[in-house]
């Protein structure tokens, strides 16, 4: 067997959380769609265990396997906003914390002298 990484073994628990979230609307998405496991794992091109797997929120599914329940549900669109730069505000101060400072206007004038 593969080796298998620390975050898909033991992921922290903001993740393990965060997964299973999703796995409950996903399968949330399915049911009012009248779709069994298996019309989700048939347009996916997966097993009926994998998508079992996404609904429980298992950290080794993969992310393909996610997106792609996400395609089949009519919900892809949804996923648009994630890690969206625009809305990456704790990076956009880090960025800004870290970008040169424009000299002050009087300190420009007084070296062109």
């Amino acid at each position: 067997m593969g080796n298998r990484s620390r975050i898909t073994e033991s992921p922290p628990a903001a993740v393990e959380n965060a997964l299973r979230q999703f796995g409950r609307n996903l399968r949330t998405a399915r049911l009012r769609r009248r779709l069994r496991i298996q019309d989700v794992a048939d347009r996916i091109g997966a097993s009926r265990f994998t998508v079992a797997n996404l609904e429980k929120g298992k950290p080794g599914a993969s992310a393909a396997a996610y997106f792609g329940a996400l395609w089949a549900l009519g919900l892809l669109n949804q996923a648009d906003n994630l890690a969206d730069p625009d809305r990456d505000e704790e990076g956009k101060v880090l960025e800004s914390a870290r970008s040169p400072r424009r000299a002050s206007r009087r300190r420009r004038l007084d070296n062109d002298f």
